[in-house]
């Protein structure tokens, strides 16, 4: 039996920290309020100067422009996750390694996971799960599961972006996972999206397994709370 093993983020010491999960390999964060600093702020200047070397490796300033078009645009889309509650997000990147038809390509597959909170009324954890998605808001392959942290609805979507949007007309499908809070006034749910529409199966295996990792209580600390009560 193979034992999983872990990179541990600084996060997990974090005395404010909230909820606590585990990504398996083939995602990479995204430092969300490192790339959205206030104007003028130190967090700002420390930007300014990791991008620098970017800037200054582009062949001509048509590229250069290129560039910061791109990376304000990427911006705009982590303001927009960040205004609606994401507070964690990741690319994921992995081989499509599932022969079905025997081509064997093994192109590589891109997705994004986030992490976000929401509000909601105050009720019993199983009923917020239960009320957290319906069919009408077009969602399907609801199932309602219990987990080590609790009740959990998983859902799916799938959707394409509008003409005029300026994304590309392919269809977006995501996976959510939605984790009501034990103090019953809020969750989280976990999305993970991808135009791979055709594994489904395998990004819904993803999502289970990050679902079932996450805690809301320290993981890191049962052994003290034993000891005083000991």
């Amino acid at each position: 039996m193979t034992i999983p093993s872990f990179t541990l983020h600084e996060s997990v010491k974090d005395p404010t920290a909230e909820i606590w999960f585990a990504e398996p390999p083939g995602f990479m964060a995204l430092p969300i309020d490192a790339l959205l600093p206030s104007p003028e702020s130190p967090a700002a200047d420390t930007l300014r100067t990791a991008v620098a070397p970017f800037l200054g490796a582009a062949p001509d300033d048509v590229l250069r422009q290129q560039f910061i078009a791109q990376f304000a645009e990427g911006q705009l889309l982590l303001g927009a996750l960040r205004e609606v509650g994401t507070v964690h997000c990741s690319i994921g990147l992995h081989r499509d390694d599932v022969d079905e038809t025997g081509s064997g390509n093994g192109q590589s597959l891109l997705s994004l996971f986030t992490l976000s909170w929401r509000d909601t009324a105050i009720a019993p954890r199983a009923v917020t799960a239960a009320r957290a998605v319906t069919p009408a808001e077009g969602h399907s392959h609801i199932e309602y599961l219990e987990l080590p942290c609790g009740p959990a609805t998983f859902s799916e979507t799938v959707r394409t972006a509008s003409a005029d949007s300026g994304f590309p007309q392919l269809p977006l499908l995501q996976v959510h996972a939605h984790l009501p809070h034990p103090d019953c006034k809020r969750l989280v749910v976990l999305t993970l999206s991808t135009t791979a529409v055709a594994r489904r199966e395998q990004y819904r295996a993803i999502l289970h397994q990050i679902a079932d990792a996450v805690s809301f209580e320290d993981p890191f600390a049962p052994t003290e709370r034993e000891g005083r009560r000991s």
